[in-house]
C-alpha cells in the first residue's frame, strides 16, 4: 500500500527539526507556506503537523503558528509511542548503528512460545537473535519472532540491514501499531556475554516486549528487546484526554 502524502511531509519536517534546521522555540513556516512548499492540500499539512504534535516535536499556538519544542538529548533516546526500526533510531540520534545476526532459524511455536509471544501453537515462525551496536558498542540484544507467512524471503542479510525497510519497501506491508510492555529484569548469561555486562555492576536491564500488527490486523512480530541500562532512556509524549 503506497504511503500517504502527509506521511512524507511529516517525515521531512521531522528530519529538519532533528537536524536543527528549525531552532528550538522557532516557528515553523506558516500553514499557507507549507501548502506551497509541499504542493498539497491544507488538510494534508494539518495531518502532518498533528502527527508531529502527537510525537512531541511541535506545539500549535492559537493565532501564532506552530512552534518547534524538540530538544536533542545527550543520552541515546528511544521512543515509546512511535514505531521505529533500529536503523531509523540510530539516524535520529545521529549515531552509527549496525546489527549482527547471532541466530537465524525457522521454528514451529510450541505451547511455551505461544504463551510467551501470543502466536498460536503450531504457527511457523522465523526466530532471530540480533545484537545491535551504536558507535561500535554492543548495547541491545533482540529476540525476534516473525510470522513466516508475513515475511517471505527474510534472510540474515536483510535482518542485518533493516527488516522494516524490507517489509515496507519490498513487501509493501503497512505497519500499524505495536503493543508494548516495559519491565526491569535480571541480566542473563546471554546478556553478560554479548553486551559486556558485569553482574557486579549491573544486575538488571531495561526490557521492552512488543507485539506488532499490520494493516490486515495480523500480529506479524513479537520482540523482546534487552537494553543496557547505562546508555538508554525512553521517551514519550503524553496527551491528556478530555474528561466527559
Amino acid at each position: 500500500m503506497p504511503k500517504s502524502k502527509y506521511q512524507d511531509i511529516y517525515k521531512n519536517l521531522k528530519q529538519k527539526i532533528e537536524n536543527e534546521e528549525f531552532q528550538y522555540q522557532e516557528l515553523l513556516p506558516s500553514e499557507n507556506s507549507l501548502i506551497q512548499i509541499y504542493d498539497c492540500s491544507r488538510n494534508t499539512v494539518r495531518r502532518a503537523i498533528s502527527q508531529l504534535v502527537t510525537d512531541g516535536y511541535v506545539q500549535t499556538m492559537q493565532g501564532k503558528g506552530v512552534r518547534n519544542i524538540f530538544q536533542p538529548v545527550e543520552q541515546t533516546s528511544y521512543t515509546i509511542g512511535g514505531i521505529e526500526s533500529f536503523k531509523e533510531s540510530s539516524a535520529r540520534n545521529h549515531v552509527v548503528g549496525r546489527s549482527e545476526v547471532l541466530c537465524f532459524m525457522e521454528i514451529t511455536a510450541d505451547e511455551n512460545i505461544a504463551k510467551r509471544t501470543g502466536f498460536c501453537a503450531g504457527t511457523e515462525l522465523f526466530y532471530l537473535q540480533r545484537l545491535h551496536y551504536l558507535d561500535n558498542k554492543p548495547l541491545i540484544i533482540n529476540h525476534n519472532y516473525f510470522l513466516k507467512d508475513s515475511v517471505p524471503g527474510l534472510t540474515s542479510e536483510i535482518a542485518e540491514n533493516s527488516i522494516y525497510e524490507y517489509l515496507e519497501n519490498e513487501l509493501h506491508m503497512t505497519i500499524v501499531n505495536s503493543k508494548r510492555v516495559i519491565t526491569v529484569e535480571k541480566i542473563t548469561e546471554i546478556d553478560e556475554k554479548y553486551l559486556h555486562l558485569n553482574a557486579d555492576d549491573y544486575n538488571c536491564m531495561a526490557v521492552i516486549t512488543s507485539q506488532t500488527y499490520n494493516s490486515d490486523g495480523t500480529m506479524f512480530e513479537y520482540t523482546q528487546s534487552r537494553h543496557r541500562p547505562d546508555y538508554f532512556r525512553f521517551q514519550d509524549n503524553a496527551v491528556r484526554k478530555p474528561i466527559n
